[in-house]
């Protein structure tokens, strides 16, 4: 009798209790629902951007600033409580936020905040600064920027100038139609800077300051790679003059949303001062824009400031933990290292030199470089190293190989950035000792025609950067623009990889191609696996960061011609929805995306869009319809 009650008893309260939490467990779940906020995307191409080919989704569901679901939009609307905003995108393509990996905040407020007078035209936020070649037009151009912009008692910074273009340039031509207003010309490489004498006053620097270095010129003004990297953080004063700086990281601020990308990464910082570079940048993030920076700290600039690798070391692996904001951070295990020289300069080092008297460059000295190497390589570090010549990056190639014998590393992820020439060979060794890539395809556009006739010779200005090589071995690269060596578009730099055509619109080494799938991958996916945040950003993956670039167009479903000229609608930057002021894509487009009102037409023979007058003076036809006719569509005339 009293088992029996007792078990009465103990199924009472076992089922009362039961019903109790039950009914209690409900109003939980229902209140916490009320509090629950999600986004659905849906309606136009979804593409995760995970796997070896294009993977759509029809809808995406992002809470907190995470996505939390990728699939189809019927699970998406029934299994998840709450209030849900909807995102019709009507039409649009939505891709992982693109991500820029190598990209200078310091030369782009340098930059936009001075004058740019270039070989090529170069889109600013106020408008296009058109390009200039020839000595004549650009002294002439030069001159007007002084009288302009120029201001007694503080220094010009003026960028873009190329020997190639624009003829000779040294501190006697700058002081002769610049004698009052100092003037600093940055080459379009951004590793040599021309002064004349009111800038050196300024800069309060002289000629003893520089005894020994091999990379300055005293009597020309010229200081160059080396040089110029010791004479920056002197100068540090002008260079980030605050008032220009700031409103130079806005402009960029401007090109990074206008573009799409949601995440960059500054490949060496600092570059001249840390402190005041992270002060300033500061201010721009602190106005929470729709994108965040990483730096990776430079091995090289931090040794000099620190006073030895070691101290170098001790700053790099306490700089999260000090300089972490909400959207700038230190990527820690990483360190930036500086091989030859730059590409636009001609002072990559080449096995096989140069023509015309230019002459290769070594940015570090040698032995110090490969003391650096192993220092960071035993410390555990990835490696990102600045390597443009077959002859640079051999060396890095053999560092590798010897610190592999020595101290084997798994995953150890050496990446080698820019890559402006390199050698089948070369590919062979570097994925057989586990290395990558970030490279920069727009040297193809900007330098194959010009190096073709000096310095490189046509064999190997007209394969600069040889991605397929890279994609046929299967080593994982990204692209990069390291702004400004190339504008911060990423659609650009992948319609070059994927078209290799220079900016007279010839199309070389057409076997170098690379896939639009390779190529998106290579500013979405594979960019997150340069910086070693695939896990976090660069595919639409549930618990990744709900970052979204929005397109107008699919550059899937485009001719790749038009790919660059796809504009971008938007962002999501950790769930948070900003639309550009960019034009839909519609009636103002031809089916070729051509715009007609802009003066644009569809042009067979050069497969994209021109308009018939530039084409005319280009290609030197008649400025007629039927010359524009003949030429586009006629197939004698096919390049």
């Amino acid at each position: 009798m009293f088992r029996s009650t007792m078990t009465a008893i103990f199924f009472t309260l076992l089922f009362g209790c039961g019903s109790a939490q039950s009914a209690n467990s409900k109003e939980m779940d229902k209140a916490a629902s009320d509090t629950l906020q999600q986004t659905l995307y849906y309606g136009g191409d979804i593409i995760t951007m995970e796997g070896d080919e294009p993977s759509y989704v029809e809808a995406v569901m992002e809470r907190d600033g995470k996505v939390i679901y990728a699939g189809d939009k019927a699970s998406a609307v029934n299994n998840f409580a709450g209030k849900t905003i909807e995102v019709d995108l009507k039409g649009k393509t939505m891709l992982p936020g693109f991500i820029e990996p190598h990209l200078h905040p310091l030369i782009a407020a340098i930059l936009l905040s001075g004058d740019i007078i270039a070989p090529h035209d170069w889109q600013v936020p106020d408008g296009l600064k058109k390009g200039v070649e020839g000595h004549d037009a650009y002294i002439e151009r030069l001159k007007k920027s002084i009288q302009e912009n120029g201001k007694k008692g503080e220094v010009l910074f003026v960028w873009g100038y190329h020997p190639l273009w624009h003829g000779d340039l040294n501190r006697e031509i700058l002081n002769e139609i610049s004698p009052d207003i100092a003037v600093g010309v940055l080459h379009r490489s951004f590793h040599e800077l021309f002064v004349n004498d009111k800038a050196i006053e300024l800069f309060k620097i002289k000629e003893d300051d520089f005894k020994g270095n091999p990379q300055v010129e005293w009597e020309k003004g010229h200081f160059f790679e080396g040089g110029w990297m010791a004479l920056a953080p002197r100068i540090s004063p002008q260079l980030l003059n605050p008032a220009r700086y700031k409103k130079g990281l806005q402009d960029m601020t401007t090109l990074v949303r206008k573009n799409g990308i949601t995440t960059i990464a500054e490949q060496g910082f600092p570059n001249v001062d840390f402190q005041m570079e992270y002060d300033l940048l500061k201010v721009e993030m602190d106005k929470n824009p729709p994108y965040a920076v990483y730096n990776v700290l430079n091995g090289t600039q931090l040794n000099g400031m620190q006073g030895s690798n070691e101290k170098a070391y001790e700053f790099m692996e306490v700089a999260a933990a000090k300089y972490d904001t909400q959207n700038i951070f230190m990527l820690p295990k990483q360190v930036k290292l500086f091989a030859d020289g730059a590409i636009y300069s001609l002072a990559m080092e080449m096995k096989d030199g140069y023509s015309d008297g230019f002459k290769g460059q070594w940015m570090t000295p040698l032995d110090t470089f490969e003391e650096q190497m192993n220092f960071y390589w035993d410390k555990g570090y990835k490696i990102n190293i600045h390597a443009n010549g077959d002859l640079g990056i051999q060396r890095c190639i053999d560092i590798t190989s010897s610190m592999m014998k020595r101290n084997p590393r798994k995953d150890h992820r050496l990446t080698l950035h820019h890559m402006g020439y390199f050698t089948d060979e070369q590919a062979d060794q570097m994925k057989e000792l586990g290395m990558e890539a970030s490279a920069n395809p727009y040297y193809l556009w900007a330098l194959s025609e010009k190096y073709s006739e000096h310095g490189l010779g046509p064999e190997r200005a007209k394969n600069l950067v040889h991605m397929k090589s890279l994609k046929d071995r299967e080593i994982p690269f990204s692209l990069h623009s390291d702004f400004a060596m190339a504008p911060a578009e990423p659609l650009t730099l992948a319609w070059t990889a994927i078209n290799r055509m220079t900016a007279e619109h010839t199309l070389v080494s057409q076997d170098q191609r690379i896939d639009v799938y390779t190529a998106m991958k290579g500013i979405t996916i594979t960019a997150a696996r340069t910086l070693n945040l695939e896990d976090e950003i660069g595919s639409i993956k549930p618990r990744k960061t709900a970052n979204f670039t929005i397109l107008e167009e699919n550059p899937f479903k485009v001719k790749p011609m038009h790919i660059k000229d796809i504009l971008v609608a938007g962002v999501v930057y950790k769930g948070r929805l900003e639309w550009n002021d960019a034009k839909p894509t519609g009636a103002d487009r031809d089916s070729h995306g051509c715009i007609p009102s802009a003066g644009y037409a569809w042009c067979e023979n050069t497969q994209q869009c021109e308009r018939p007058w530039e084409l005319a003076k280009r290609k030197k036809f008649e400025k007629t319809p039927e010359a524009f006719e003949k030429y586009c569509n006629n197939p004698a005339q096919q390049e």
